[in-house]
């Protein structure tokens, strides 16, 4: 197999024959192996490509903690976490396949060029064959049109949007956490019981793919139940200072803020919404409210006491008592001390799920973990039975509403699950018009 390294003409092949004092540049150069980075030796590497910087970066730390818990498990080590509840029984503790699981990691810097640049360094300097991570849209739908290209797969981390398996979904791509449709699907009802059905809503909406596909969904579900939307304004990714957002809310006469805001960025439109008093308001002859449609527990402890009784959704919480959840957080507060978020849950389970599609296909080529992996119904990795769907990708599974605890006992109890919306209530067809234009085309093995 052939390494790859940087020169100033580009990616080059090293060792490859040079004429006329031409290199042979490429993205992807094809070997003599059946498929991109065959492993042929006792180990195989995988990438954990995640935000160690930016608006983003205590999710990042969260999820290359669960990284090394699942490689961890997987090589044996520790008590096997969710590898004892898996209702897959065929990861037996000694890597996969037989072969030592190593790893290497790199910083998206929630940025899709530096996403798609340390991706492509793991895959051609580093052999890696499968990358997962990210807490990003915009890094999940970048990194996965690599993957795709590259001929690797991607296991997608921490996701929202529904274009990651709408209409930039692809073949070598696949998403276990839930999407913008399944937030907003889960969210109007509890809503609409909470603030009734005649409510104005201001939207402030995070300038890329993620904010827009929540908006729309948020907008959607809320719409449909009689609310009316008065006003949606992007705001940049990078902002830091919300204030002059808030100010506009102030002069409206919307009744409910939604924040399609995440990571640092909601912490801080949140911290200057409840600054500015919005909170205390009343508006129309109604208290005014905050919605945070997608939440998890590092935002909401970066928020403290701002997000008491508001309510969003998530995709797994820490305190579930299922037997696979309360695995998890046992396996990673012992080696942490703390329980996991998340984006730490999505990507141990992203991990084992493709360790698993790679042993019960007997291969590593991406062609057989497409096929293991396509309607692959499973249970006991902390979401209840689920599925996950050939047409398009995503996993179909119940979806918590959650909402800020009024008497939290710790740092870490801050969110409170109040419904558990079942996979029937978030389900929709793969050609909705929220996931439209999508093509998933065909796995590529690569070389």
């Amino acid at each position: 197999m052939s390494k790859f390294s940087i020169s100033r003409r580009g990616l080059i092949k090293t060792g490859a024959m040079v004429g006329a004092g031409l290199a042979m540049p490429t993205i992807f150069t094809r070997s003599a192996n059946a498929f991109t980075n065959e492993p042929t030796g006792s180990t195989v590497t995988l990438g954990f490509n995640v935000p160690q910087s930016g608006p983003y970066a205590d999710e990042g730390a969260d999820e290359l903690r669960a990284f090394e818990l699942a490689v961890e498990h997987l090589n044996g080590g520790g008590d096997g976490g969710m590898m004892n509840t898996f209702s897959s029984k065929v990861l037996e503790g000694n890597g996969i396949l037989g072969k030592k699981v190593e790893f290497v990691t790199g910083d998206t810097q929630t940025k899709s060029d530096a996403a798609r640049a340390s991706a492509r360094s793991m895959i051609e300097k580093d052999g890696a064959v499968m990358i997962s991570g990210g807490s990003s849209s915009g890094v999940a739908v970048a990194v996965q049109a690599l993957c795709q290209e590259a001929g690797v797969i991607f296991m997608a981390g921490l996701t929202h949007s529904n274009d990651t398996t709408g209409k930039d979904r692809k073949a070598n791509g696949f998403r276990h956490f839930f999407n913008s449709y399944m937030s907003g699907a889960a969210l109007a009802p509890v809503l609409k019981n909470a603030y009734g059905a005649d409510r104005k809503a201001y939207h402030l909406t995070a300038d890329y793919n993620w904010g827009y596909t929540t908006e729309e969904a948020i907008r959607a579900s809320t719409e449909a139940m009689g609310w009316e939307t008065v006003e949606a304004v992007k705001t940049p990714l990078t902002q830091t200072d919300f204030s002059s957002y808030i100010t506009p809310v102030l002069q409206s006469d919307a009744d409910v803020l939604v924040l399609n805001h995440y990571g640092g960025n909601m912490v801080n439109s949140l911290t200057n919404a409840v600054q500015f008093g919005l909170r205390d308001r009343v508006v129309n002859g109604k208290q005014f409210e905050i919605i945070v449609p997608l939440y998890s527990r590092l935002m909401a402890k970066g928020a403290g006491e701002n997000v008491k009784g508001i309510f969003g959704s998530t995709n797994w919480h820490w305190s579930l008592q299922d037997e696979g959840s309360q695995a998890f957080v046992r396996s990673f507060g012992e080696k942490y001390g703390f329980p996991p978020s998340q984006a730490a849950h999505t990507c141990y389970v992203q991990t084992l799920l493709y360790a698993d599609a790679v042993a019960r296909g007997g291969s590593f080529n991406p062609c057989s973990v497409v096929e293991a992996l396509e309607d692959f119904e499973f249970d006991g990795l902390g979401n209840g039975p689920t599925l996950y769907r050939a047409e398009d990708h995503q996993c179909f599974k119940d979806v918590l509403v959650v909402r800020g605890k009024e008497n939290p006992t710790s740092e870490f109890d801050l969110l409170e699950v109040v419904e558990v919306t079942p996979v029937d209530q978030v389900t929709y067809a793969p050609d909705h018009p929220q996931f439209a234009g999508g093509d998933l085309g065909t796995c590529n093995p690569g070389a």
